[in-house]
C-alpha cells in the first residue's frame, strides 16, 4: 500500500481539481494508488454529475472567437449566474468557443473534440466541472460562420470578461475591400443585431411557422374591424408585409440613426472600403433564450430537506 502523504493529496487535487477531502478519502478507498485515484474520483464526478442533470440550467455564458475568416459562438448553461462569474467555468467556456472554430458544427462533434492540455474530451471536461463547481451545465448550442474573402466580426453585449457575455453576434462579410473599414462596419452591424433581434437575414428567409402564427394573429384582428373580406385581406397583407420588414436584418432601420435600411448602410461602406460589400450571415445567441425557467432547484431541495428534518 502507497503512503498516503499532503503531497500526494495535494498532487491527486492538481491532477484532478477534486476538493482536497474528497482526495485524501480517493486515495484511501484506493490504497493510495494515484492511478485507481483518480479512476475513484472520474466515477464519483460522474454520478454527481447525473445527479444533478435534472436541474434547469438557464443562466450562464455565451462566448465568441475569431480566428482568421472564421468565427464561433457557443452557448454553455448553468442554474445559476453566480457559477458565470466563476473564472473556471468562464475559462472553459473561452476554450470551447476557440475549439468550436475547427471542431464539427454540432453540439455533438464539439462535445467529443479532445480537450486541449489536459487529455479527455470537451464532455469529460464539461462532466468534471459539475462535479468540482457543484452545479448542473450544459453545451446547448454552437455555431461557426466563414467568407471566402472578408472578415467575420464578433460583439459580446453584457461582457462579463473579453469575449463572454449575455448576448453574442457574429457577422459575416464577403469583400475584398479594406479589411479596417470591413471591421468596422461589422462591428456596428453586430451592434445592431444585438439590438434589435432580426429573425432572419431577409424577409423570405424567415420561419414559415413564424410566418403562419403571424398571419394568423393579423387575420384576427383584421376580422374584428368588420370590414369588408376584400378589406380585410389587404389589411392582411400590410400587416405581414410590416413584419418582414421589421423582422429582416437588411430591410430593418439601423438602429443608430433609425432611418437608414441596414441594406442601404453596407452599400454606402463600400466606398470606404473600395469594393463591394455583401452581408452574407449573422448569427445571434441570446442567453437562456427559449429555456424554460423553473423555480430554483436548490430553493426546492432546502424545502425538501427542511421537510425531512421538521
Amino acid at each position: 500500500m502507497a503512503e498516503i502523504t499532503a503531497a500526494s493529496v495535494k498532487e491527486l487535487r492538481e491532477r484532478t481539481g477534486a476538493g482536497m477531502m474528497d482526495c485524501k478519502k480517493a486515495l484511501g478507498e484506493t490504497q493510495g494508488e494515484m492511478e485507481a485515484a483518480i479512476d475513484w474520483l472520474r466515477t464519483k464526478g460522474l454520478a454527481a454529475a447525473a445527479k444533478k442533470a435534472g436541474r434547469t440550467a438557464a443562466e450562464g455564458l455565451v462566448g465568441v472567437a475569431v480566428a482568421g475568416n472564421r468565427g464561433a459562438v457557443v452557448e454553455v448553461n448553468s442554474e445559476t449566474d453566480f457559477v458565470a462569474k466563476n473564472e473556471q467555468f468562464q475559462e472553459f467556456v473561452r476554450t470551447v468557443a476557440e475549439l468550436a472554430l475547427t471542431a464539427s458544427g454540432t453540439v455533438e462533434g464539439l462535445l467529443a473534440t479532445a480537450w486541449p492540455a489536459g487529455g479527455g474530451t470537451v464532455e469529460e471536461k464539461l462532466t468534471s466541472n459539475i462535479a468540482t463547481i457543484g452545479e448542473n451545465q450544459s453545451l446547448r448550442r454552437s455555431a461557426v460562420l466563414q467568407v471566402n474573402d472578408g472578415v467575420v466580426v464578433s460583439y459580446v453585449h453584457n461582457a462579463a470578461a473579453p469575449g463572454l457575455g449575455k448576448i453574442g453576434v457574429l457577422v459575416a462579410l464577403e469583400s475584398n475591400g479594406d479589411k479596417a473599414a470591413l471591421e468596422t462596419l461589422g462591428k456596428q452591424l453586430a451592434m445592431h443585431i444585438a439590438a434589435a433581434n432580426p429573425q432572419a437575414l431577409r424577409g423570405d428567409d424567415l420561419d414559415p411557422a413564424l410566418i403562419e402564427r403571424e398571419r394568423s394573429i393579423a387575420t384576427e384582428k383584421a376580422n374584428e374591424s368588420g370590414k369588408p373580406a376584400d378589406i380585410v385581406s389587404k389589411m392582411v397583407d400590410g400587416a405581414m408585409a410590416k413584419f418582414r420588414k421589421e423582422n429582416a436584418l437588411l430591410s430593418q432601420l439601423f438602429v443608430m440613426d433609425n432611418k437608414t435600411k441596414i441594406e442601404d448602410v453596407v452599400k454606402a461602406e463600400a466606398k470606404n472600403a473600395g469594393a463591394p460589400i455583401e452581408l452574407t450571415a449573422y448569427v445571434r445567441f441570446q442567453l437562456g433564450e427559449g429555456i424554460e425557467k423553473q423555480e430554483s432547484d436548490f430553493a426546492a431541495e432546502v424545502a425538501a430537506a427542511a421537510g425531512k428534518t421538521a
